[in-house]
C-alpha cells in the first residue's frame, strides 16, 4: 500500500527493540517505502536522536501517549518520511506498576496532518515476546487503516 501510494515510513521503537523494523523489512522490496528507524531503548537516545522533550519524559514517563507522539513525529521529521510510527511500552515480565502495568503499550502515528497516539493493554498474562510481536503488528495495522482511510 505504501509503495502504491508512493509514501514512505520510518519507525521509532522502544519496547519492541527493532521488531517493527524487522516486520517491514521481511518483505522483499521494502526499501521502496521503509527508510529506517531508531531503537530508542534509553531515554537519552529518545532525547538526543528523536528530540523528545526531557520535561515530558520526566513528568509523563517514557511509556506515555505524549512520548509516543513525540517519538513518531521525531523519527518522521529526522528521516524525512511520509509516516512515522512509534512504539513505547512495558513488555515485562518486570517493570509494571498499578498505574502502568505490564502489557501497556502506546503506539504513535505521525503524518503531515498531525500526530496521534493509541493506548493498548495487551495484558500482563502474555509473555514478553508476544507483547512485543503484538505491538509491532498493531502498529502496522494502524498504518494500514490510515492508508485505507486516505
Amino acid at each position: 500500500m505504501l509503495k502504491a501510494a508512493q509514501q514512505t515510513v520510518s519507525v521509532a521503537e522502544s519496547c519492541t527493540g527493532g521488531g517493527l523494523g524487522h516486520l517491514f523489512t521481511a518483505t522483499a522490496g521494502s526499501s521502496a517505502y521503509f527508510w529506517g528507524g531508531v531503537i530508542s531503548y534509553d531515554n537519552q537516545v529518545k532525547i538526543n536522536l528523536l528530540g523528545i522533550d526531557p520535561e515530558v519524559l520526566e513528568q509523563q514517563g517514557a511509556v506515555s501517549a505524549e512520548v509516543a507522539c513525540q517519538m513518531a513525529a521525531g523519527v518522521r521529521d529526522r528521516l524525512g518520511t511520509t509516516w512515522g510510527l512509534s512504539i513505547t511500552g512495558i513488555a515485562g515480565p518486570e517493570g509494571g506498576t498499578d498505574a502502568k502495568p505490564v502489557g501497556l503499550v502506546y503506539i504513535g502515528v505521525a503524518c503531515e496532518t498531525g500526530v496521534e497516539s493509541f493506548r493498548y493493554l495487551f495484558g500482563a498474562f502474555r509473555d514478553r515476546d508476544f507483547i512485543r510481536y503484538l505491538s509491532a503488528c498493531t502498529a502496522i495495522d494502524l498504518l494500514r487503516r490510515k492508508l485505507l482511510a486516505g
